[in-house]
């Protein structure tokens, strides 16, 4: 099985649609055998679903996620674990494990022209549709 995280230094980058970087883990009955980083080609839901697809990435494990990306990655035939956030590793392996805490119903309906640049999505616990508070 390969998985795909959204990647930025060592974390799990957590705005989908501007993700630079995937870590890319091929696995086998519960281990990881491999480990690379891929650099995005493009941006946007669309452009990143189809480029994991061309991957053979069969899981993503991400922070926030809009619907559009949602519906993407569901069209590639990607399983999604979404509202994740620490360290990539530790995320495979508590997916490895069955212990990987994620949130299915995390929507990231905002854009960082809302929040300034250093806005990313899941840091503030969005969720089913807005934000609350920050």
């Amino acid at each position: 099985m390969k998985i795909a995280v959204t990647y930025e230094n060592g974390q799990i980058f957590q705005h989908f649609g501007h993700t630079e970087q995937f870590k890319l883990y091929e696995t086998e009955n519960g281990e990881i055998k491999s480990e690379k980083i891929l650099f995005a080609l493009g941006s946007g839901h669309g452009a990143l679903a189809g480029f994991l697809a061309l991957n053979g990435v069969d899981a993503l494990i991400c922070g926030g996620i809009g619907g559009g990306a949602k519906a993407a990655l569901a069209d590639e035939g990607i399983t999604l674990y979404c509202g994740v956030t620490g360290n990539a590793d530790d995320a495979v392996k508590a997916l490895l494990k069955g212990t990987l805490s994620f949130n299915p119903d995390i929507l990231c309906s905002h854009h960082s022209h809302e929040h300034g640049e250093g806005h990313s999505c899941g840091s503030h616990g969005c969720g089913s549709g807005s934000c609350g508070n920050h």
